[in-house]
């Protein structure tokens, strides 16, 4: 089985594995590289949206949020056409449609990669720093350099006016560790 660690985005494919059952032809993890590019090259995939993959013997779970309905039925769909997929379980969930939590998305966004600090995560067509916003409740999602880049884009968030802010960013080491204690 293997399990993303953090968001997919910005080209990450970070996965902890457990058991490397075949699928047939194929891997779970050449399953899971295959399904996070599919993922990853969907051109409707934003900072706004976060999706977590499992696979298992050839069965996919996606997990996570988007801000639109078609964006889950899309994504299932380009799953569903990777090799190796046996089977998808989408249980992905639609943010709910709400102007003042698109505000806050906005604002954050903006804010963060607005900031020198940032800029050279800005500059891919996937930026790493997801931001998750429902009902007025902030989750940031991805990987970051460094702690320093974790907390000042915590205390960036926190600058509007939001019911909670969670910090859900990992750092490259953190990443990396984790990686290492599966090896």
């Amino acid at each position: 089985m293997f399990r993303k660690l953090v968001p997919i985005a910005a080209g990450l494919m970070m996965f902890a594995g457990v058991a490397r059952a075949d699928t047939g032809d194929r891997k779970d993890l050449q399953v899971f590289n295959d399904v996070a590019r599919a993922v990853n090259h969907y051109t409707q995939f934003t900072i706004f949206d976060n999706v977590d993959v499992v696979v298992k013997d050839g069965a996919v779970t996606l997990t996570g949020d988007v801000t639109m309905p078609f964006k889950r039925a899309d994504i299932e769909k380009r799953v569903a056409k990777v090799d190796g997929v046996r089977q998808v379980r989408n249980q992905i969930k639609v943010l709910p449609a709400s102007i003042s939590d698109d505000q806050l998305r906005y604002r954050i966004a903006r804010a963060i990669y607005n900031d020198p600090s940032f800029w050279n995560y800005a500059i891919g067509p996937n930026p790493p720093i997801h931001i998750i916003v429902e009902h007025g409740r902030v989750t940031l999602t991805g990987v970051v350099n460094n702690d320093t880049d974790r907390i000042i884009a915590r205390s960036l968030a926190h600058q509007f006016p939001a019911m909670s802010v969670k910090n859900d960013l990992k750092t490259n080491a953190e990443v990396h560790d984790q990686l290492e204690t599966i090896k």
